[in-house]
């Protein structure tokens, strides 16, 4: 029952990854740059969570659904994962309005050019 949590995030950051693959947004427009952008906003959301820790604004909530295993003070094992799937989610939610925007704009222009 403690791997539900861990376990949720995993699936669905291999859902996000398949609707990535499906369109190419992110790791298969540039797996270089988006691994890079992965680690960066990772390591950012990371340093600002032990940040919280440290001061005492973030505290580690209790659930039966977590593993329990901490990987430091108050940071539960499923931050990091969570923070991976955040920043996944972001940057694939981010590049596919940029595409869908693209194309609406090349349609609009194709509409332009075909006027007398």
């Amino acid at each position: 029952m403690g791997i539900i949590y861990l376990a949720a995030l995993l699936v669905s950051s291999g859902c996000m990854l398949l609707l990535d693959a499906r369109f190419r947004l992110f790791f298969w427009r540039d797996w270089r740059v988006a691994t890079l952008v992965m680690m960066l906003g990772v390591a950012f959301l990371l340093a600002w969570d032990l940040v919280g820790i440290a001061t005492g604004i973030f505290r580690m909530g209790g659930s039966a659904a977590m593993t329990g295993i901490l990987i430091a003070d108050e940071l539960p094992i499923e931050e990091p994962v969570f923070l991976a799937f955040l920043v996944l989610c972001t940057m694939v939610a981010c590049t596919g309005a940029a595409h869908i925007l693209e194309r609406r704009g090349a349609s609009h222009r194709g509409d332009e050019s075909e006027a007398p």
